[in-house]
C-alpha cells in the first residue's frame, strides 16, 4: 500500500509537469493530457519492460491514468495560477524525481538485480518520462543539456544501493531517506544553479 501511495504521488506529481509543459507549448486539452500521461507514466513502463513484468503496472491498474488526467484536468482549470507560480512546478517536478528514483530501485531490488541494474533503473525510472515529456513537446531533453537532475537521481540510486549493501532492515527508512537525499539535492541545485560542465 504504501508502496502504491508512493508511486501515485511521484504520477501525479510528474504528470503536473506535463500537463505545464503542454501549456508553455500552447497545446490544447488533447495535447496536455497526452504530456501528462507520457511524463507520469512512461518511466515506470520502461522500468517494467527491462524488468520482464509484463504487462507494465501502469498498464495494469487504471487508477495511475486517473491521476494523470485529473492532475491535467487541474492545469487546465488553473493554468494561470499553476504556471505563474513556477516554483510549485519545480517543487512538484523534485518530489516525481525523487519518489520515482525510490520506486524503480525498489522494483529492481525486489527483482533480485545486481547493484549496477538497481541504480541504473532507478535513475531511468526518474528520468524517462520527463524526457519523453520534452521530446514529444519538439525539445532536447532537459536531463541531456542542463541543470542537475539525472545527477541527482543517480546519487539517490546509489545511496539506495550502498545502504541495502549494509543492512537487510530499516527498509522503510532507506526508502524515504532516499526521496529526502534527491528532492534536497534537486532543490539545492536549483537554488544553487548548479548545472554540469557543457561540452
Amino acid at each position: 500500500m504504501i508502496l502504491l501511495s508512493l508511486d501515485l504521488l511521484g504520477t501525479f506529481a510528474f504528470a503536473i509537469t506535463g500537463a505545464v509543459k503542454a501549456a508553455q507549448r500552447e497545446l490544447d486539452w488533447f495535447g496536455a493530457i497526452a504530456l501528462a500521461i507520457a511524463t507520469g507514466t512512461c518511466g515506470g513502463i520502461m522500468r517494467d519492460a527491462l524488468l520482464g513484468s509484463h504487462p507494465p503496472i501502469a498498464l495494469q491498474q487504471p487508477v495511475y491514468f486517473i491521476v494523470c488526467i485529473s492532475a491535467a484536468i487541474l492545469i487546465i482549470i488553473a493554468k494561470k495560477k499553476i504556471v505563474s507560480k513556477w516554483l510549485f512546478v519545480q517543487i512538484a517536478d523534485a518530489i516525481g524525481l525523487g519518489t520515482f528514483a525510490a520506486i524503480g530501485a525498489i522494483h529492481a531490488e525486489n527483482a533480485g538485480a545486481n547493484g549496477v541494474a538497481i541504480v541504473s533503473l532507478a535513475v531511468l525510472t526518474a528520468v524517462g518520462g520527463g524526457m519523453l515529456r520534452d521530446v514529444l513537446a519538439g525539445e532536447i531533453p532537459e536531463v541531456l543539456k542542463s541543470d542537475f537532475y539525472a545527477t541527482a537521481a543517480l546519487i539517490g540510486g546509489l545511496f539506495f544501493w550502498f545502504f541495502t549493501l549494509l543492512t537487510n532492515e530499516f527498509h522503510e527508512a532507506k526508502v524515504f531517506l532516499t526521496i529526502s537525499i534527491i528532492i534536497i539535492l534537486r532543490l539545492y541545485a536549483m537554488y544553487a544553479k548548479l548545472k554540469l560542465p557543457k561540452i
